[in-house]
């Protein structure tokens, strides 16, 4: 329900900063923001992704001119995928969207409680990630 909660506040803003990205690019973009360039492989794993859909949601941030791949530093024969200036503003303009319609939802919450929920999403996240590492193969 949080979830679908989630995605219809999306869907429902006007504002249209909020909609510049549909989810699968933000979730690929605001990852590289977060940790630099990675191949394909490493990024699949890190979002519990097939590397074929990562290939394919990376083409579409290319053709996009969200995100280009460069050769990999640590091995000239691989690539790695790093947003774009372009990619870099719109993911900022849709987290800083994000966050005003998050603002207004939690308008009348204290900062003791809309700490103690960053928590407990941090904790479930945390859980569900090591969750995911114990079963792979």
């Amino acid at each position: 329900m949080l979830m679908r909660l989630g995605e219809a506040t999306r869907r429902a803003t006007g504002v249209r900063p909020h909609r510049a990205l549909d989810r699968s690019a933000y979730v690929i973009l605001r990852h590289l923001q977060a940790s630099g360039p990675q191949n394909v492989s490493v990024l699949a794993e890190r979002l519990n992704l097939d590397g074929s859909t990562v290939t394919r949601q990376v083409t579409a941030l290319e053709r996009d001119r969200l995100a280009q791949r460069t050769p990999d530093p640590r091995d000239g024969r691989g690539t790695v995928i790093e947003p774009t200036r372009l990619g870099l503003e719109q993911v900022e303009a849709v987290a800083r969207a994000r966050r005003e319609v998050y603002d207004r939802l939690l308008h009348d919450w204290t900062d003791d409680e809309r700490r103690q929920l960053a928590e407990v999403l941090k904790h479930f996240n945390d859980s569900a990630e090591a969750y995911m590492r114990a079963s792979r193969p």
